[in-house]
């Protein structure tokens, strides 16, 4: 049950929140079951993908804007990079909007 309490968290945050769409909850819902399978660690260091093929978005320009916009929207923090062999790193801190959301 303790492994359910960051999904639930985030859909307590994103309740109200009209911007976010059902891409934005496959995404992150595939980046905790990738933190999960991990061990829980924060940050995770993920291949974009990686994390398609869990949340089955097939276009790329649609994985980079919804990472985008849930790092804007404080859901999480993405710090991408520029270089193809090495992977991005995305920070969890859904505790501290929890309270915050729109």
């Amino acid at each position: 049950m303790k492994t359910l309490q960051p999904l639930s968290d985030f859909f307590k945050a994103i309740e109200k929140d009209y911007r976010i769409s059902v891409t934005h909850i496959g995404i992150y819902a595939a980046l905790l079951k990738f933190r999960t399978d991990g061990g829980f660690i924060n940050p995770i260091k993920v291949y974009s993908y990686e994390i398609m093929k869990i949340a089955m978005v097939s276009s790329p320009k649609t994985y980079y804007r919804c990472m985008h916009e849930l790092s804007e929207y404080g859901y999480i923090k993405y710090v991408p990079t520029c270089n193809r062999n090495q992977r991005s790193t995305i920070y969890f801190h859904i505790k501290d909007i929890k309270d915050n959301c729109i």
